[in-house]
């Protein structure tokens, strides 16, 4: 059994490495494995503060710049969520015996009962990825956790009538975060993964990503705090 969770690099580095919360959620994983011994895990990391502040940075330098390119902001959030994912790995240890994937179409097993991976190429997010490992490892759901609880109608920071969805579809979320993909987009699932889930019938589960307990939750398949998409 195989589960994907996308955390979001804000959970893992929302200005420097959280290590209160990565070891509480380092914990709970070991504990969710021993249970069981055919479990699985993939975890593919995003780029969080880091990405952030090198993009900004290339922005700034390159305000004047016409070759300046969204491609080059996308390397530069890969590069970082490259870097969250060698942490991730490093710290779980023997349970994550490959190496970091960067090109989830080009996996060929699963050996460990971990496997983290990053981001690939410019044109989407790490959710993205997430989408594509699901698919090649045949899990239906795709966990992502993030710095939000739930899927909103609108964005509640702007809009004080937004109010928090627990079960939306593909078309009603696909209308809300629209088709294009912009470097360091700040939406609750990525557009051009959310077309690719949609298509190929993987749901998404969007979730708190620093409720330990809730994170259980999801895995057990129990009740849980957050918005399924699908």
């Amino acid at each position: 059994m195989v589960k994907v969770l996308s955390v979001g690099g804000s959970i893992v580095v929302p200005g420097e490495p959280d290590t209160e919360f990565l070891t509480a959620f380092i914990g709970m994983v070991k504990d969710w494995l021993k249970e069981e011994s055919t479990r699985k895990l993939i975890l593919v990391v995003g780029g969080g503060a880091p990405a952030r502040v090198y993009q900004n940075a290339y922005k700034k330098i390159t305000a004047d710049d016409s070759n300046a390119t969204s491609d080059q902001a996308d390397w530069i959030g890969i590069m970082a969520t490259r870097l969250n994912a060698q942490l991730l790995k490093a710290s779980f240890g023997s349970l994550c015996p490959q190496d970091v994937v960067y090109d989830p179409t080009a996996i060929e097993e699963f050996s460990g009962r971990i496997l983290v991976a990053a981001g690939w190429k410019p044109g989407f997010s790490t959710d993205n990825d997430a989408v594509l490992l699901a698919e090649r490892f045949a899990a239906k759901t795709v966990v992502n956790l993030s710095n939000i609880e739930k899927v909103y109608t609108d964005d509640p920071r702007t809009n004080p009538d937004a109010k928090p969805l627990d079960t939306i579809s593909w078309d009603d979320f696909r209308k809300m975060v629209g088709d294009e993909w912009t470097p360091g987009k700040n939406c609750p699932f990525d557009p051009i993964a959310s077309k690719r889930a949609a298509s190929n019938g993987i749901s998404v589960i969007c979730a708190g990503g620093k409720n330990i307990e809730n994170i259980r939750n999801i895995l057990d398949d129990k009740d849980f705090i957050g918005t399924k998409i699908g």
